[in-house]
């Protein structure tokens, strides 16, 4: 089969295209035939820095994964061969990445790709829709009439995040860097934005909260800024961040009294904790799509296979509006 392989760790021409062996499905797996995948923040990181979580090289990267099943291995119930399925999957160490003609996926983690979707959408949903659906419904368990900020409205996860807050009753405002993207947050249901490069989070509380401070705040900018969510928050509120690796001050946090949720939804491909919970996320996912409640923005520009390198180039410049997607089968690439 054809891959995108990685033989070091660097920038994206360390991509290279090779041949070779499409995998067997152990016990409890799928081979999975890849129509398309995304690329991810957390894909860019695992290809220049190679952390302890990367593949081992030469290695395929690639979380993604929305296909058809090819082969059941011992013991799969649930799915057979012709399922057209979807998850966050593989492009860790210890499996294999999306960045394939075809990948071999422990079933757990795999749901039923949305029918109200086409596979472009659908592949661009897995990481972000878990890690969203992780901060807004399992930790703060946002309810009716929250007043919910999400940080980053029109990116990858905020946009998600937007939809799904939503979907819970919650009010949401989003923060913004323009005007274009204050367009998208709205689309994707916001009723307040924000343009934090105009606004201080002070004058922004008091505008929307006449200074109480928000119920939640979702930090999906994957930045490093965690006093800005905690000058954003209630006293007794709860904020939720995709990235906490770094030092920060919580003195703000223990004088308002607050709930501090670190989101990183590979921990459970990684400990292979709850796996069948991610593909429970997928399947309410997909009911939310089929009734007009989940759709992903997907940015414009086209790649394939081939064009992984570009790809990530893409990302990481900046230039992407919504998430980018990698058409792999003549299914993606005709659509």
């Amino acid at each position: 089969m054809q891959v995108q392989l990685i033989r070091e760790f660097g920038a994206p021409d360390v991509f290279e295209a090779a041949e070779i062996d499409t995998p067997t499905p152990g016990p409890g797996q799928l081979l999975v035939r890849q129509i398309a995948s995304s690329v991810n923040p957390v894909d860019t990181k695992l290809r220049a820095a190679g952390p302890p979580i990367a593949p081992e090289l030469p290695g395929v990267l690639g979380c993604d994964v929305a296909g058809v099943v090819e082969a059941v291995g011992e013991g799969v119930t649930g799915f057979k061969k012709g399922d057209a399925v979807y998850g966050c999957a593989g492009g860790l160490r210890g499996r294999g990445g999306a960045y394939g003609e075809y990948i071999a996926v422990d079933a757990a983690f795999m749901a039923f790709k949305p029918e109200a979707l086409s596979w472009r959408e659908t592949a661009a949903l897995p990481l972000v829709t878990i890690t969203a659906w992780e901060a807004m419904v399992d930790r703060t368990r946002i309810a009716p009439g929250d007043h919910v900020l999400i940080h980053g409205g029109a990116g990858g996860v905020g946009h998600i995040a937007i939809q799904l807050a939503k979907a819970q009753g919650a009010r949401v405002a989003a923060t913004i860097s323009s005007a274009a993207k204050a367009d998208i947050a709205r689309r994707m249901g916001a009723d307040e934005t924000i343009n934090y490069r105009e606004e201080s989070v002070e004058d922004y509380v008091q505008r929307l909260t006449s200074g109480r401070g928000f119920d939640v705040v979702f930090d999906a900018t994957g930045g490093s800024d965690i006093a800005t969510s905690f000058a954003g928050v209630r006293v007794n509120g709860q904020v939720a961040t995709i990235v906490s690796q770094y030092e920060a001050d919580l003195t703000p946090m223990h004088t308002k009294s607050l709930t501090l949720h670190a989101i990183f939804m590979l921990t459970s491909m990684l400990h292979g904790v709850h796996p069948q919970h991610h593909a429970e996320i997928l399947t309410k996912a997909a009911q939310l799509a089929a009734t007009d409640r989940l759709k992903p923005l997907l940015d414009e520009r086209r790649f394939t296979l081939g064009d992984v390198a570009a790809a990530h180039s893409h990302l990481e410049a900046g230039a992407a509006v919504g998430k980018i997607v990698i058409d792999i089968a003549d299914e993606a690439r005709n659509a």
